[in-house]
């Protein structure tokens, strides 16, 4: 009977997200207002009262949902007792944050410097992702593999029947033609700035690793499931390793899904905007107990 702790990524953002804990918490509203300071602009009236299009900037989507999870299990107090925690992409960082892995403001600083990084990579490289429906992921891997003279890859193991290819535009339009004659019940095109967990973003890659070397990492309070290996980490020298790979290589979301579940975990807790990982993680085990947590 073991609890998980589950962070989300982008695209969980909404208007309004966090403002009950503004509202409702002293210790909560002075995180936000130190965020506020720490990044130089006010990202609090951007996520309280901004519009769609503010908040799907990157360089304010990342890091006000890393508020929002990160504020949001600070405010649980003693109800926050993980046994292991995971965080989908960006979500790791909360993970690692909620799990004392690294302090708030070291947190906050690399989400940012990481939205920044990406951000660029996509002006350098104009790239895309789609979601593919209903295809087993070995078919996914050998057509994205055989699509010539372009990059596309896995990017986002979401869950059994769900995965996310990620690559040049022309190069994901070739793939998702040749998913679809495969048999794919869908293919969706991603209303994204660019090929996230691909070999586009290794411009950012390098810019975030070089950050990440000089921010100091402690053990975490409970494992750290990563999104590029998977398992269970505690080490603090292999948890900044495996952060610094995570940018170019896949979400490994329904492996981890399938670890969690085979150490124990029966209750699954997410932590932040949205109930997606709730979603994909009852692909992999329907009878969990599954919580949106809230103070």
């Amino acid at each position: 009977m073991k609890k998980a702790y589950l962070f989300p990524g982008q695209g969980a953002q909404f208007v309004g997200m966090g403002k009950d804990l503004y509202d409702n918490s002293v210790t909560s509203k002075a995180l936000f207002e130190k965020a506020n300071d720490i990044l130089g602009f006010r990202i609090t009236d951007l996520m309280f009262a901004g519009t769609d299009e503010d908040l799907k900037q990157t360089r304010v989507t990342q890091p006000a949902i890393f508020l929002h999870s990160v504020i949001l299990a600070d405010a649980l107090h003693d109800k926050f007792q993980p046994d292991m925690v995971a965080g989908h992409s960006l979500g790791e960082f909360s993970a690692l944050v909620a799990a004392k892995a690294m302090s708030f403001e070291d947190g906050l600083r690399l989400v940012y410097a990481r939205a920044m990084a990406m951000q660029k990579a996509c002006e350098e490289n104009p790239s895309t992702m789609a979601a593919v429906i209903g295809l087993d992921d070995d078919i996914i891997e050998g057509i994205c593999r055989g699509t010539m003279n372009e990059i596309v890859v896995c990017a986002n193991y979401n869950c059994p029947g769900q995965l996310v290819i990620s690559g040049t535009i022309e190069g994901v339009e070739k793939a998702s033609i040749h998913l679809k004659t495969a048999g794919a019940k869908r293919v969706l095109p991603l209303k994204v700035g660019g090929a996230f967990h691909s070999p586009l973003m290794e411009s950012a890659r390098v810019s975030l690793a070089a950050a990440i070397e000089k921010t100091d990492f402690a053990r975490p309070i409970c494992p750290v499931y990563q999104n590029y290996t998977a398992m269970p980490e505690t080490e603090p020298d292999e948890i900044k390793s495996n952060l610094v790979n995570q940018l170019t290589s896949p979400v490994l979301w329904t492996q981890i899904s399938k670890n969690m579940v085979a150490d124990g975990a029966t209750t699954f807790i997410e932590v932040g905007p949205g109930n997606v990982l709730q979603g994909l993680v009852k692909k992999v085990k329907p009878d969990g107990e599954f919580i949106s947590a809230s103070i």
